[in-house]
């Protein structure tokens, strides 16, 4: 099971990138985050609230960060028996225009049982991506 949007987004990749690698300014241009602490950093641990479980924190690890290219959020069980990785894409196409994606797969032994549970979560990207084009194209956050 995975889940994945891509946007074209009318701002440079160092844009984009400052609203993707500022947790604390999450809030302000993206309704589907209820609270983001922790430094978006490599080898760094954050912590997410969403309105899609806003009972729930998730601790996430953040690794493979290429500033401006691409970072890695990952969670989950001890011992591999399910992990989540949302796997955050830039691809510049000029200095004014930059391609996102976001996508998120599930693995592990309990990934199968687990995955039942998860809600589609295609329209949250969807709104999570058009909120980063909009606060980066000025038209919000």
């Amino acid at each position: 099971m995975d889940f994945a949007v891509e946007r074209t987004i009318n701002a440079g990749a160092a844009q984009v990138w400052a609203l993707l690698s500022d947790a604390q300014r999450y809030p302000s241009w993206n309704p589907t985050v209820v609270s983001l602490r922790g430094r978006i950093a490599d080898g760094e641990r954050i912590e997410l609230v969403s309105t899609a479980n806003p009972k729930r924190t998730f601790k996430l690890k953040v690794s493979g960060v290429e500033p401006e290219r691409r970072m890695v959020w990952q969670g989950g069980m001890p011992f591999g028996l399910f992990r989540g990785v949302r796997t955050f894409s830039l691809r510049p196409l000029s200095d004014s225009e930059t391609v996102f994606s976001i996508r998120e797969d599930y693995s592990g032994a309990l990934a199968w049982l687990i995955t039942r549970t998860i809600p589609d979560m295609t329209d949250a990207f969807a709104k999570f991506a058009d909120c980063l084009r909009a606060a980066a194209e000025g038209n919000g956050g």
